[in-house]
């Protein structure tokens, strides 16, 4: 049984008093939310402080990214060992906005990848497709080789220990939602594809969230498709009353 996943990604919000007040008033939300895991990803600078503010409870912090190496000249990057160091458990790999703002390819977040699991984190790994592409029927092509450039030369062992985020870009901050059945669909793709790579054990098992304009009033209709393990969740996950919405979404 695959236990949902409701991740926040700020994104660039949020100062440090703001990250830790927030923490503070969702603790009690994930002790009672036995049905779900809890994500926050706050911003780098407050990373070490909303961990603390979470320190002992049920939510876990995650990176917004991370760089491959351990050290080095990388001015303006931060290493799993530093995220690591800093309170996190999981990073968000090859989110959208990293591919599209920063030219982020495929063997880059396959390196990020690897980098985290070998700092023993968790990552998130993101796949998407662009309105152009969806229109063109090109979703399913995309997603696959996104999935096998994001995840070359992984095991199946490495594979579990992953979670993979469906976010179409088309569906990002723009406040279109991909209908329950579209997002159904690519997630059934998704596991095919892992299933053809891994094997079924391990596809069974893998959880895939659901990312693009998440709200509470489309998250029941998005959990209750077959396939669909959690929410990878922007704007909404910015106020402490709607993340707590999502959460506790309908059918939990």
């Amino acid at each position: 049984m695959r236990k949902p996943v409701i991740a926040g990604n700020w994104k660039m919000y949020k100062t440090i008093a703001e990250a830790m007040d927030f923490i503070e008033k969702i603790v009690p939300v994930a002790a009672a939310a036995r049905h779900c895991e809890v994500v926050v990803a706050p911003p780098f600078t407050a990373l070490a402080a909303a961990a603390l503010a979470a320190k002992g409870s049920k939510v876990a912090i995650s990176a917004q990214d991370l760089y491959w190496d351990k050290e080095g000249a990388h001015t303006g990057d931060v290493s799993p060992t530093m995220i690591v160091d800093a309170g996190c458990t999981h990073a968000i790999i090859g989110h959208s906005e990293r591919r599209h703002d920063h030219g982020e390819t495929d063997e880059q977040v396959n390196r990020k990848l690897k980098a985290a699991l070998a700092a023993g984190l968790t990552p998130i790994m993101c796949v998407g497709e662009t309105l152009a592409q969806r229109e063109s029927g090109g979703t399913g092509q995309v997603l696959k080789t996104q999935f096998e450039g994001g995840l070359a030369g992984l095991t199946p062992s490495d594979f579990s220990r992953i979670i993979i985020a469906y976010e179409p870009v088309w569906a990002i901050g723009t406040g279109r939602t991909a209908t329950p059945e579209m997002a159904a669909e690519s997630h059934h793709v998704l596991r095919d594809l892992a299933r053809a790579k891994f094997g079924d054990k391990v596809a069974d098992g893998v959880r895939i969230l659901y990312g693009g304009s998440v709200k509470p009033d489309n998250i029941g209709g998005l959990m209750a498709q077959v396939g669909i393990d959690g929410a990878l969740v922007g704007g909404a996950s910015l106020k402490v009353d709607s993340f707590t919405s999502l959460i506790n979404y309908p059918g939990a």
